[in-house]
């Protein structure tokens, strides 16, 4: 039986994690699993609704039975914004890596540019209810930087999957979508 393919897009806030994978699920039929939306659907007033308007991350133990809910070996799949943390990462390959056929896209773009994407979402009428507060954006890219970059770092070097660091070249959102499909083809 062949496994199912799951890309897991990864990087931080305004890299285009949730554009490219809506432009990816264009082209093929994949269930799309986004943490970020998972989460955010949740009450506001609850205590995790709660830590997420603040910017803040979830322990494991929130985290974990939540999204693995929606993560089956059923049919190809878009991960997105998790695994985050070194802690998640091992628990990502420990559940997933003999089930399914495993890419990871970290889109490796500097700060400025996370920064700029964020406000032109703003701009835009899009984007999340927190990217207005400047300190939590500023803490949602510290805590991609110290939390979710040694996650990226230690998947890099998996043997069980295969890891994609793509630079993207342009603003060009087609251009760099082409770009994304030519390195993982």
């Amino acid at each position: 039986m062949t496994k199912p393919n799951m890309i897991v897009f990864m990087g931080g806030q305004g890299s285009g994690k949730g554009t490219f994978a809506n432009l990816m699920r264009k082209q093929h039929d994949y269930k799309y699993v986004e943490a970020g939306a998972i989460l955010r659907a949740l009450p506001s007033d609850s205590e995790i609704g709660q830590k997420i308007s603040h910017g803040e991350l979830l322990t494991d133990a929130e985290l974990l039975p939540i999204i693995s809910k929606y993560i089956a070996p059923d049919h190809d799949l878009i991960l997105d914004g998790v695994p985050r943390t070194l802690s998640q990462a091992h628990w990502f390959i420990e559940n997933y890596a003999d089930k399914f056929n495993i890419k990871i896209i970290f889109l490796n773009i500097p700060e400025s540019t996370m920064i700029a994407h964020i406000q032109k979402r703003i701009q835009e009428g899009g984007g999340r209810s927190d990217d207005n507060d400047a300190a939590a954006v500023q803490k949602r890219i510290a805590a991609f930087k110290s939390t979710t970059m040694p996650a990226i770092e230690w998947l890099a070097h998996q043997p069980n999957i295969k890891f994609y660091d793509i630079k993207l070249p342009s603003d060009d959102i087609d251009t760099n979508f082409n770009y994304i499909l030519n390195k993982i083809a």
